[in-house]
């Protein structure tokens, strides 16, 4: 039996109060079950920022996506984290990934370090607050029990391996970083790839009683009755891909509403995806398409 449908949107653009608190009960209008907020230098710091979500609505659940691990130090996180879900009523979900923008952490004054490096430290960083946030003696308390749900993001085999051995949520992006970029510049990974991610996750979860719920970031949501003409103005952002290869990728859907919720249910069948998240500029267009899928 498939998971019931998810959908999340990333809120990225900082707001005043008012708006801020607007623009989370619009979400929650829509139809969205998730409220989340990423990590990024310039943008919200995301733990107030769920805490004036949760005081804005009542329904949706709150999630970090993705904290930069390497932005936190675990036993700080933990007390961030114990206190954010007591202030949500125990709505948080908490996304961690390894972060990738060199340039976020040179501002800040952190070490970026190795793929490797970041990578130690994020499973240091998800074994460190299963300790600390299990533990009864533990101050402030989580509101959820045994723990808050645990998303992780990314596409690596040691990623993948992390994720299929902690997370409820395993987060994939659809994408990679660009080779020597410091800005973290991403290009979207074809539908083939990410079919041979997605196996790989699978062999390393196999094990796993209650198999962990998919989410992918859909990086670009177009309606439109003209495909091959909406999609012209991102080719030069992928010169190696033709207009039939971007219409395939994983993390866009262009189309009619009714094209864009086929799209949603096509991922679902070939890649297990019962989990969506959608960025904030396209909020407003990915609503009817909600309303389709949970209908199909």
């Amino acid at each position: 039996m498939s998971r019931p449908f998810r959908f999340g949107v990333n809120l990225l653009q900082p707001a005043s109060a008012g708006e801020w608190r607007a623009k989370c009960r619009r979400a929650e209008e829509l139809g969205y079950d998730v409220i989340l907020v990423p990590d990024h230098l310039g943008m919200p710091a995301p733990f107030p920022a769920l805490v004036a979500a949760a005081e804005a609505t009542e329904r949706p659940r709150l999630g970090t996506f993705t904290l930069n691990a390497g932005f936190w130090n675990p036993t700080l996180l933990a007390r961030e984290v114990a206190t954010t879900d007591a202030l949500t009523g125990g709505r948080l979900e908490l996304g961690l990934g390894t972060g990738y923008v060199r340039a976020e952490h040179e501002s800040a004054g952190l070490p970026f370090g190795s793929p490797g490096e970041r990578v130690d430290h994020l499973r240091r960083t998800v074994e460190e607050l299963g300790r600390l946030l299990g533990s009864d003696e533990h101050r402030p308390q989580a509101a959820q029990r045994p723990r808050v749900p645990l998303l992780i993001g990314g596409n690596g085999d040691r990623m993948l391996r992390l994720s299929a051995e902690h997370a409820e949520i395993a987060a994939f992006t659809g994408a990679r970083t660009v080779p020597g970029s410091t800005t973290g510049q991403l290009t979207p990974i074809t539908a083939e790839e990410l079919d041979e991610r997605v196996a790989r996750w699978l062999e390393f979860a196999r094990h796993r009683e209650e198999q962990p719920e998919l989410n992918l970031l859909l990086q670009l949501v177009i309606g439109t009755e003209d495909r091959e003409a909406a999609v012209q103005p991102f080719l030069e952002l992928v010169p190696d891909l033709t207009v039939e290869q971007v219409l395939d990728l994983p993390v866009s859907l262009v189309g009619t509403p009714d094209e864009l919720a086929e799209q949603v249910l096509a991922r679902r069948k070939r890649y297990g995806f019962t989990y969506f998240t959608v960025l904030e500029p396209y909020m407003e267009a990915f609503a009817p398409v909600m309303a389709r899928v949970r209908e199909a």
